[in-house]
């Protein structure tokens, strides 16, 4: 069945607004909407595109929603489902961002993200059970996860190096497993559809890095490098987001990168959105309100337009791709490394969270986060168990959760105002 532009945007629009709880819920909701409830596409055919938007770096959901647009409508089918999942959660960002930018800095605002940063630490460590229990199950899985971990926790190799690695190791393992069956592919115009979204991702930075200030060149330049790098999901690529922008760049400082997860997590869209808030902040920072909406919309623009990119070139290739048993390997091996990656942001969290200093200690060639142990803050601490017992035993909701937390957070700090 094929449906009409009205009711695509219709079906569209309502998936992007009611895309709340990362990825999994959002795949659920996509996989109600167009294989149980319209038949639009088949379980084979969900299936398979979801395992071929794992392949890809960018968010999955929101890459996935851009397929089925795409085997609906073409080009225009694809442009309005991928830009449906992802201008709600946006433009919720902004308004949450530019909030934040003139009012975080009052106490009770900051009390109350004490209790959302707590209920954070437990919903990254969620993901790690959820993505451990679905990748590690050879040895050779768990290996990569902690190669993953060692590498980025205690040697500090970059992501993408480590991401590098896991996939030459699974490919190299699977290249004796058998290819699956495949349909013909469709035909495809992969030059020009290259050469088009390639040069409508690339003019913007080129012109940033002739004309605008240094500062929009490296927001091109960094965004545009993690919409390569972003496997495994946003869990996967925040720990080197974070590294980059707090430590390398400087844009934002630990605690707002925690307060931007939290409430990238609020939001409907894909939790990839959180570069958006960075990029809002780091903006304002520089130079105000619109130097943030521009900072902002160039980020959108490099992180988003890659996955169009990804996605139109690739899509008439999804048969023969998921049938080769290297990509598969790869894919597997990605998989488990983001299992490391995972676990090593959830330390990171967890020690910012819970304690008022944080930093370093040296072992050989190891350097790892050493937390000052006086200085733990029992509230967070607290809260975190609250969150805990709500998201864990009574299975209370993401978004619920976190405006309770918040709530509680700002009772623990009604003394500060």
């Amino acid at each position: 069945m094929t449906p009409d532009i009205s009711t695509l945007v219709r079906v569209f629009g309502r998936i992007g607004v009611l895309s709340f709880g990362g990825p999994a819920a959002q795949i659920a909701l996509m996989h109600k909407e167009l294989v149980e409830d319209r038949d639009w596409l088949t379980e084979q055919q969900f299936l398979r595109a979801l395992s071929f938007c794992m392949l890809l770096p960018g968010p999955e959901a929101m890459q996935l929603a851009t397929y089925a647009g795409w085997r609906m409508r073409g080009t225009l089918g694809g442009l309005i489902a991928g830009l449906l999942f992802v201008v709600p959660g946006a433009l919720v960002i902004l308004g949450l961002a530019l909030g934040y930018a003139y009012f975080g800095e009052l106490p009770w605002v900051q009390s109350a993200f004490v209790g959302i940063k707590a209920a954070v630490t437990i919903i990254v460590l969620q993901a790690l059970y959820k993505v451990a229990k679905k990748a590690l199950k050879r040895p050779m899985d768990w290996m990569i996860a902690a190669l993953g971990f060692v590498g980025l926790f205690a040697l500090g190799l970059p992501f993408p190096l480590v991401i590098a690695i896991a996939a030459v190791i699974g490919a190299v393992n699977s290249a004796d497993e058998p290819h699956a069956p495949v349909e013909a592919p469709m035909k495809p115009r992969t030059l020009a559809t290259v050469a088009i979204w390639g040069l409508l991702w690339l003019a913007p930075v080129a012109a940033c890095a002739m004309m605008a200030p240094a500062f929009y060149t490296e927001i091109a330049l960094f965004f545009s490098k993690l919409a390569v790098v972003t496997f495994g999901g946003a869990y996967a690529v925040l720990a080197y987001m974070a590294q980059e922008v707090v430590q390398t760049y400087g844009w934002i400082t630990p605690d707002q990168m925690i307060d931007a997860l939290g409430l990238a997590e609020t939001t409907p869209g894909p939790l990839i959105l959180v570069t958006e808030f960075v990029a809002l902040l780091a903006g304002f920072a520089k130079g105000g309100v619109w130097m943030a909406i521009a900072a902002g919309g160039l980020c959108l623009w490099v992180t988003f337009v890659p996955c169009f990119l990804w996605i139109f070139a690739g899509a008439p290739y999804l048969d023969l791709l998921a049938a080769q048993p290297r990509l598969r390997g790869a894919l597997s091996a990605i998989t488990a490394a983001v299992v490391g990656v995972i676990l090593n942001l959830s330390i990171w969290f967890a020690a910012h969270v819970f304690f008022d200093s944080v930093g370093t200690a040296a072992f050989g060639p190891f350097t790892v986060l050493a937390p000052l142990w006086m200085s733990v803050n029992l509230i967070p601490v607290a809260l975190a168990v609250m969150a805990a017992v709500m998201l864990i035993l009574l299975k209370i909701g993401m978004g619920r959760t976190l405006l309770i937390m918040a709530i509680f957070g700002l009772a623990s700090g009604v003394y500060a105002f």
